[in-house]
C-alpha cells in the first residue's frame, strides 16, 4: 500500500501520478538521460512549482502550500514509483532541512527562496569536510560526493567543529566552492563532487536549532520513501509480467518459484513504506525516537532496496538487464539511494546501541475523540488499578477480581459487542488501548478464545453465548482449536475427522495434532466432515468440543526444546450436543473463516515486535565472543526489521481510524515476523559462541532455535503463506 493513510493524502497521490503522465513519461526520460546527468532542470520543473508540489512542507506565511513533510514524502513516494527525474528529492530535503530550523537570518531566506523553486541539495556532517573556527564565522574545506549537486542552486552543508555541529545555508556559486562533475550511477539525476576550499561560512548564515538527529531522519525518511516507491513499481511491474509472459505453455507467475519472488517483493517493498513512514512521523518526536526511526528506515527500507531490484530482473529474464528497459534504470537509482546514507555497518551499529533498552514508539493521534469517552475508560482502569488478580499468569492466564472487573465492564474484549464488550470502533481502541498503557496495565488476553468467541457470538444461540462469554473473558474457560490433523497439512479441508448424527446431537471420531495448550483447554472449536458425498469444503461442520468428555484423550507431544506446548488429541465417539453445532450442517469452512480472521488486532503505541528481546539480554549480559560493535550491528539490523514490522501492524489500525478500506498489512507482517524470528535465533546462536555447546546456554540461544520451526511451520508454513499472498493480493494464476 502506498505511504498515505488519510483521504486528502491519497487524493495528494493520485494528482502526483497524473502529474508524471503528463509530463515525465518514462519514454521521455529514456531520451534525455544525458541532460539530466549534466544538470540540466528538466523540463517539467516550472509546472512542478507551478503546482506547489516543491512546497508542500513550506508554511503559507513563505509561500508554501503549509502541510507537513508526510505530504511531500507521499510525492517522493510516487515520484520514485514513476522514476521522475531531476533534484527534486535534493531539493526537498534541503527545503524541509530549513523547514526544521528555528526561526532566523537563514531559514528566512532560504525558505524563500525554496518556494519560489530554487533547486537545492543536501549534505550531511562529515569528517571528509574539516572547519576552521574564524573571528567572523568559519572556513571549510574538503570534498564530498552529493546527489544532485551540479544542478543545486543551493546547499544546505552540515560542519562540525570542537563546539558543536551545525547546518549553513550556502549559495552554490559562493568563492571557495566549485563542483566537479562524475558520471552519476543514477542515470536520471546529476552527481558530483563539492570541493571545499576555505569557504566561508558567516554566523548569518547559520541555520539556527537545527538538530543532526533531526536532519538524519529527515534525510533517512525521504530516501526511504523514494525506496519505497522504487520497490512499489518492483511490485506491479513483475507482478504484471508474470501474468503475461509464458513458459512450458503456462504464465511464468504460475509457477511457485515466481509467486514467492514476487510475494517477497511485496512485503519488503511494504516493510520500505511503513520504515519511511515511521521516520517522517518522527520528526515530532524526541531525538531518542528519531534516532530509533531513522536507523530502522535505513536498514529496512533503503538497503533492501538494492536486492529487491537485482531479484525484480531475475524475474523479468534477460530482457530485464538490457538498456532499453527500465530495470537498470530503477536498480541504478536504489543503489544510488544506499550510497547516500553509507556507511551502513556503523549505521546498524549506531542503530543497535540505540535500541538496547529502547522500543520505537509511536502516539496515534485521533482525528475526532470524545474526550468523555476517554474519561470513562480512563476511570474504570483506575479502579481496575486497584485490583489485583489472586491468580497472577500473566497477560494470557490471570484471573481474580481486576481480570473480573474488566470483564464485567467491557475492557477485557472491547472490540466485542455488547454487554459482552463495548463494540468499539477502531479509533474506541486506540484511545482503550492507550489508557491502558498510561497506567502500565496488561489488557487481558483469552488467547485462543479471541478466535472462538467472536464465532460464537456471530453464529451460537442466546444460551451458549451466555454459557461462554463472560467466563471465558474472566479466564475461567480456556480453549483450544482442534483444526490440524496427522494427513491434512496445510490443506485444512483435507480433514478427515468424522462427525455422524445421533440422538440429540453428533458423535466424533478422529484425530487432531499439533493442538496448542488442549491439556490445559476446557473447551475447543473443532471442524469435523459430515458429509463425504460433496466436495471437501462443502461437507465440513463446526462445534464446541468440551475437552474433558468421555472419548477425549489428550496425549502430549515433546517438541526438540524439551517442552509440550503441543498436543494429540483422539476423539473417540466423543458426543456433542446439538446446542454445540454452530450454524447449520455443512457451514463448517464460512464459519471456519470467521475465526480465521477474528485474531484481535495489536491496538497500541508499540512498534516493537519483541523479537528483539534474547539478542537485548545477551548483549545486556555479555560475554559473546564477538566485537561489542559486531553485536551492535546485528540488534541494529533485527531491531530495524522488527520495528518495521510494527509499523506496518499500526499503519492497518490507522487506515481503519481514518476511514479507509483495510489493507493486506497484517497478512504480509504474519511472513515477516516468522521469518525475522528465524534470523533472530540464528544471530543469537551465532553470537553466543561456545556457549551453544550446553542446552542452557545464555539468553536462550539453543532453546530459542530449536523452537523456530514451529513458528515457521504453525499456522500454515511460509510456503504457504507466500502462495496465498501472491495469488490473493498479487493476483497471480493459480499452478
Amino acid at each position: 500500500m502506498p505511504l498515505y493513510l488519510a483521504e486528502d493524502q491519497a487524493d495528494l497521490a493520485t494528482a502526483v501520478s497524473d502529474f508524471a503522465d503528463r509530463f515525465a513519461d518514462i519514454r521521455q526520460t529514456h531520451e534525455n538521460l544525458d541532460s539530466y546527468g549534466a544538470g540540466g532542470r528538466p523540463s517539467h520543473w516550472d509546472e512542478l512549482v507551478a503546482n506547489g508540489l516543491h512546497a508542500l512542507h513550506i508554511s503559507e506565511a513563505h509561500g508554501g502550500q503549509g502541510g507537513s513533510v508526510v505530504d511531500t514524502g507521499v510525492v517522493v513516494e510516487e515520484f520514485g514509483r514513476r522514476l521522475v527525474p531531476g533534484p527534486y528529492v535534493s531539493t526537498v530535503l534541503a527545503s524541509a532541512a530549513v523547514a526544521g530550523a528555528a526561526d532566523c537570518k537563514a531559514s528566512t531566506r532560504g525558505l524563500d527562496l525554496f518556494a519560489e523553486g530554487a533547486t537545492g541539495a543536501l549534505i550531511m556532517p562529515t569528517a571528509a569536510v574539516a572547519a576552521l573556527a574564524t573571528g567572523e564565522g568559519w572556513a571549510l574545506s574538503g570534498q564530498v560526493p552529493v546527489a544532485s549537486l551540479l544542478s543545486a542552486e543551493w546547499l544546505v552543508v552540515g560542519f562540525a567543529d570542537e563546539a558543536a555541529t551545525r547546518f549553513a545555508l550556502v549559495n552554490a556559486e559562493s568563492e571557495g566552492l566549485s563542483k566537479v562533475a562524475g558520471s552519476s550511477t543514477d542515470l536520471t539525476r546529476d552527481a558530483g563532487t563539492l570541493v571545499l576550499e576555505g569557504l566561508l561560512i558567516d554566523v548569518d548564515d547559520v541555520l539556527a536549532g537545527l538538530g543532526v538527529q533531526y536532519v538524519e531522519t529527515l534525510q533517512a525518511g525521504m530516501l526511504a520513501a523514494e525506496a519505497s516507491g522504487i520497490m512499489r513499481w518492483a511490485v506491479e511491474a513483475t507482478t504484471d509480467y508474470s501474468k503475461i509472459r509464458e513458459q512450458f505453455g503456462k504464465p511464468i507467475g504460475s509457477f511457485q518459484a515466481v509467486k514467492h519472488k514476487c510475494a517477497n517483493l511485496l512485503i519488503t517493498s511494504e516493510l520500505a513504506t511503513a520504515a519511511a513512514w515511521s521516520a517522517l512521523v518522527a520528526l515530532d518526536q524526541g531525538v531518542d525516537q528519531q534516532a530509533l526511526a531513522a536507523g530502522s528506515a535505513i536498514q529496512g527500507g533503503i538497503v533492501p532496496s538494492v536486492d529487491a531490484l537485482t531479484e525484480a530482473v531475475t524475474i523479468f529474464g534477460g530482457i530485464g538487464y538490457t538498456w532499453e528497459h527500465d530495470a537498470h534504470l530503477y536498480l541504478r537509482r536504489a543503489i544510488a539511494t544506499v550510497a547516500q546514507v553509507a556507511p551502513v555497518g556503523a549505521r546498524a551499529t549506531a542503530l543497535g546501541r540505540a535500541a538496547l533498552e529502547l522500543d520505537r514508539r509511536i502516539d496515534i493521534e485521533l482525528p475526532e475523540e470524545d474526550p468523555a469517552f476517554r474519561q470513562r475508560i480512563g476511570m474504570l482502569l483506575d479502579d481496575a488499578a486497584a485490583l489485583a488478580n489472586e491468580h497472577d499468569g500473566g497477560r494470557w492466564n490471570s484471573r481474580g477480581s481486576q481480570r473480573t472487573f474488566l470483564a464485567e465492564n467491557g475492557l477485557a474484549a472491547p472490540h466485542w459487542p455488547a454487554p459482552y464488550g463495548l463494540g468499539a470502533s477502531p479509533a474506541e481502541q486506540v484511545v482503550i488501548a492507550q489508557e491502558y498503557a498510561r497506567r502500565n496495565l496488561l489488557q487481558p488476553s483469552s488467547v485462543i478464545g479471541e478466535w472462538a468467541m467472536p464465532t460464537i457470538l456471530a453464529y451460537g444461540s442466546e444460551d451458549v453465548k451466555e454459557k461462554f462469554a463472560l467466563p471465558t473473558l474472566r479466564g475461567e474457560l480456556i480453549w483450544c482449536q482442534l483444526f490440524s490433523e496427522p494427513g491434512a497439512g496445510s490443506d485444512l479441508a483435507g480433514l478427515s475427522t468424522r462427525s455422524v448424527k445421533v440422538d440429540g446431537g453428533w458423535e466424533l471420531r478422529g484425530q487432531k495434532v499439533w493442538t496448542s495448550g488442549a491439556h490445559e483447554a476446557d473447551w475447543g472449536i473443532c471442524l469435523a466432515r459430515t458429509d463425504a458425498d460433496v466436495p471437501k469444503h462443502k461437507g465440513l461442520s463446526y462445534f464446541l468440543v468440551d475437552m474433558r468428555a468421555p472419548g477425549v484423550d489428550i496425549r502430549p507431544l515433546k517438541q526438540s526444546t524439551g517442552d509440550a506446548e503441543f498436543n494429540e488429541v483422539f476423539l473417540d465417539s466423543v458426543f456433542v450436543p446439538d446446542a454445540y453445532l454452530l450454524g447449520e450442517p455443512g457451514q463448517g469452512w464460512r464459519i471456519t473463516a470467521t475465526t480465521l480472521q477474528n485474531e484481535r488486532t495489536q491496538i497500541s503505541s508499540g512498534v516493537s515486535t519483541g523479537t528483539e528481546e534474547s539478542l537485548r539480554r545477551l548483549i545486556t549480559d555479555g560475554g559473546y565472543p564477538a566485537t561489542d560493535d559486531a553485536a551492535y550491528a546485528a540488534l541494529g539490523r533485527i531491531v530495524a526489521v522488527s520495528s518495521a514490522i510494527g509499523a506496518l501492524n499500526l499503519r492497518e489500525t490507522l487506515r481503519q481510524v481514518n476511514g479507509l478500506q483495510p489493507g493486506f498489512g497484517s497478512s504480509l507482517a504474519k511472513v515477516a515476523h516468522a521469518r525475522l524470528s528465524r534470523e533472530a535465533a540464528t544471530v543469537v546462536l551465532q553470537l553466543a559462541g561456545p556457549a551453544a555447546l550446553f542446552a542452557q546456554a545464555p539468553a536462550d540461544a539453543v532453546t530459542g532455535l530449536l523452537g523456530v520451526p514451529q513458528v515457521l511451520i504453525g499456522g500454515g508454513t511460509v510456503e504457504i503463506q507466500l502462495n496465498v499472498i501472491a495469488e490473493r493480493i498479487l493476483g497471480l494464476p493459480r499452478g
